[in-house]
């Protein structure tokens, strides 16, 4: 019987180890996503200081620029 109860712990063990394993490689990649999310945000937060650079000079060139700056 003790045989029987170490068996079926054993298999519940391995069980939550497999899930913990995916739990683990579900993480990891989703960390790799985020670093992407991240780094493209930053390209995207550089895109929008350019256009904010260039939309400064025609304003500017127009004299629609605010001249308390």
């Amino acid at each position: 019987m003790a045989v029987e109860l170490d068996n079926i712990v054993l298999v519940y063990l391995r069980r939550i180890d497999e899930k913990i394993d995916r739990v683990v490689e579900g993480v990891q990649d989703l960390k790799v996503r985020l670093e992407a999310v991240a780094i493209r945000l930053t390209d995207v937060d550089r895109s929008l200081g350019r256009i904010d650079d260039r939309l400064d000079r025609i304003e500017r060139r127009l004299g629609l620029a605010n001249r308390t700056l």
